[in-house]
C-alpha cells in the first residue's frame, strides 16, 4: 500500500507535552528532500532491556506507551556485519510533504516522527539491539534510499507485491486491509459479503484501489439487479459530515484511516465504529504490509525474527492496541510471502 495508492488522507495530529527519544525531521516543505537523524538511545534497564516508547506527541486519540524490550543476542547475531559494527538501524519513512495519521507523521512539536510504523522500527531496533535512525522522505526517495544503501530497512506501509520482490525483500507485520466506517448507532455490517451492500449509499476516494473494487461490486449487483449508490466528496471532512447527517450509509477507504477516525470520535455525538474489512489485495489473497530490505542483503530474516520475537511475547499486541491498528494484526511475520500480484500490481 502506498498514499498514493489507497487514498489515504493526511490530517496532523495534535501534540502532547514531553516525548522520550525524539526525531527531527526537517525539510517538511520541500516535497523529495528527507532527513535524518539518530534518535537518542531510548533509556535501558538491567539485562539489555530498552523501554521504546510509542505514540509520542500524538496527542489525542492516542496516549503514550512504554514498551520494554529485551535485546535478543541470537537474533542480532543473525545481522550483517556492517550492522553490528556500526551499532544503528537506519530506518526510511516515506511519510513527506505532510504525514499520514496515523501511520507517519510529524506530532505537531514539530520535530517528532511519530506514528505505527516508526515505532515499530524503534521496537525492532530494541530486539536487534541497535539505535534506530530514522529517515524521513517522499514515497519516491525512500524507495532511493533502499536503492543507494542509505536506508537499511523501511517501515512506511508498504505493501508486499511481487513486482517489489524483483529489487526487495519483505519481513510481512500487519494486513493491508481496507475496511467500511458506518455510524455507532449503525447496525449495517460488511461481514465480507458484497452482497451486504446492496441497497447501500457508499462514499470512496477517487483513483484509488477502494474505488476500483468498489466500481466491481456495483457492476455484479447491478447485474443481479440491485443497487449500489457510489458517492464522491472533496475530503474527509465532507465525508464524515456526509456520514453524520446520514448522505451517505458507509465510507469504504484505507483501514488506518479508519481506526484514526473512529478513535478520533469516540464517545461525541458524532461517533463512528468499523463495520467490517476487506484485504486490499482482493478476494483471493490477503494483502500484507511489510518491513523492505534490499534484496540478498542479509538483513530480512533477522528483521522477521525480531517481528516474531515482538508477537511471541506481547509487545506487538501493545503496539497495536496503542494505535486502534488490532485488526490488521497477523500471526506471524513471513519472509517474502506471496505479494499483490504482477496483474495487479
Amino acid at each position: 500500500m502506498s498514499p498514493a495508492r489507497t487514498g489515504l488522507r493526511r490530517p496532523l495530529g495534535t501534540a502532547t507535552a514531553a516525548a522520550l527519544a525524539t526525531v527531527l525531521a526537517t525539510g517538511l516543505a520541500a516535497c523529495g528532500s528527507s532527513s535524518s537523524t539518530a534518535s537518542p538511545s531510548p533509556a535501558a534497564a538491567s539485562g539489555g532491556s530498552t523501554q521504546v516508547v510509542v505514540a509520542q506527541n500524538t496527542g489525542a486519540p492516542f496516549a503514550e506507551t512504554s514498551i520494554a524490550v529485551a535485546r535478543q543476542d541470537a537474533i542480532r547475531a543473525k545481522l550483517p556485519k556492517t550492522l553490528l559494527d556500526g551499532g544503528e538501524l537506519r530506518i526510511g519513512v516515506g511519510a513527506l510533504p505532510s504525514g499520514f495519521p496515523p501511520l507517519a507523521f510529524v506530532g505537531t512539536d514539530q520535530k517528532t516522527l511519530t506514528g505505527a510504523e516508526p515505532d515499530l522500527g524503534r521496537l525492532v531496533a530494541a530486539v536487534l539491539g541497535l539505535k534506530p535512525v530514522l529517515s524521513n522522505s517522499t514515497w519516491e526517495n525512500l524507495f532511493v534510499g533502499f536503492d543507494s544503501g542509505r536506508t537499511d530497512v523501511g517501515f512506511s506501509n508498504i505493501t508486499d507485491t511481487e513486482k517489489r520482490k524483483e529489487k526487495y525483500d519483505f519481513a510481512s507485520y500487519r494486513q493491508d486491509n481496507l475496511g467500511f466506517e458506518v455510524n455507532a448507532a449503525s447496525t449495517w455490517n460488511f461481514d465480507g459479503k458484497y452482497e451486504n451492500l446492496a441497497g447501500q449509499k457508499v462514499s470512496v476516494s477517487r483513483g484509488t484501489n477502494q474505488e476500483k473494487i468498489l466500481l466491481e461490486w456495483k457492476a455484479k449487483l447491478e447485474a443481479a439487479g440491485k443497487t449500489l449508490t457510489i458517492l464522491y466528496y472533496p475530503d474527509n471532512n465532507g465525508v464524515h459530515l456526509a456520514l453524520t447527517s446520514g448522505k451517505i450509509d458507509t465510507y469504504f477507504g484505507p483501514n488506518p484511516g479508519i481506526a484514526y477516525h473512529v478513535a478520533q470520535v469516540k464517545g461525541t455525538p458524532s461517533a463512528t465504529r468499523s463495520a467490517g474489512t476487506w484485504s486490499g489485495a482482493g478476494a483471493t489473497l490477503q494483502g500484507l504490509i511489510a518491513a523492505t530490505t534490499k534484496k540478498g542483503g542479509g538483513l530480512v530474516q533477522p528483521v522477521a525474527d525480531a517481528l516474531n520475537y515482538l508477537i511471541a511475547n506481547g509487545q506487538y499486541a501493545q503496539w497495536l492496541k496503542a494505535y486502534n491498528l488490532e485488526n490488521e494484526a497477523v500471526k506471524t511475520s513471513e519472509v517474502n510471502p506471496p505479494g499483490l500480484p504482477l496483474t495487479n500490481a
